[in-house]
């Protein structure tokens, strides 16, 4: 458990196989909060090598919005996934054919209080529902963004049965249009078939 100035960064496994779950202990007093958003040393010591990173990037929801399930079918892409702003509930499916957890989704609380972070791994779809009337998420992730190899599963997939925790209020059409899992599970092999597990 490393410590960094007064903020000690707990790392532990998630519920899907190679999902990390980074926990700061925010330093609070009366002018606020100071937390660590990301810290390499916690990082490496975790198995995860900080050098991955080559993009951030950052989005801004309003209350019930769901994006996702997004994935990439060129082996996919790892990010760290925080809530700077707000509170969103962060899911997972895992789409590794070789991956213990296969097909299983799991979901985390991110906010702006906790300030957790999730490491996911090459292979998942990704998704959230924003929980706040403004949520704003913030991705580290380990690859440039190709968009010739963006798909999406339907975010209310009956073979999933995702627990979105309220009603979904807007999404995109293409996430609203996305394909059912059972169309995609002839490519996974293909798609995610040497991503490491």
């Amino acid at each position: 458990m490393p410590y960094r100035r007064g903020c000690v960064v707990r790392v532990h496994p998630g519920e899907l196989h190679g999902v990390l779950v980074f926990e700061p202990t925010p330093v609070r007093d009366e002018r606020g909060f100071f937390t660590r958003t990301f810290d390499a040393d916690a990082a490496r010591e975790a198995g995860l090598d900080p050098g991955v990173f080559v993009q951030d990037s950052q989005s801004r929801s309003v209350l019930g919005v769901v994006r996702g399930l997004h994935l990439r079918t060129d082996g996919g892409e790892g990010k760290l996934v925080r809530c700077s702003y707000g509170r969103v509930y962060d899911v997972a499916v895992d789409l590794r054919p070789s991956s213990p957890t296969y097909l299983r989704w799991a979901a985390v609380e991110l906010d702006d209080g906790v300030h957790r972070s999730v490491w996911l791994p090459r292979g998942l779809a990704h998704g959230f529902q924003a929980l706040t009337d403004v949520a704003d998420v913030c991705y580290r992730i380990d690859r440039t963004y190709a968009p010739g190899f963006d798909a999406t599963v339907r975010f209310d997939d009956p073979d999933l049965s995702v627990a979105w925790p309220i009603p979904v209020t807007r999404m995109s059409s293409k996430d609203r249009e996305a394909p059912f899992l059972a169309e995609l599970l002839p490519n996974l092999a293909e798609w995610f078939g040497n991503s490491d597990v």
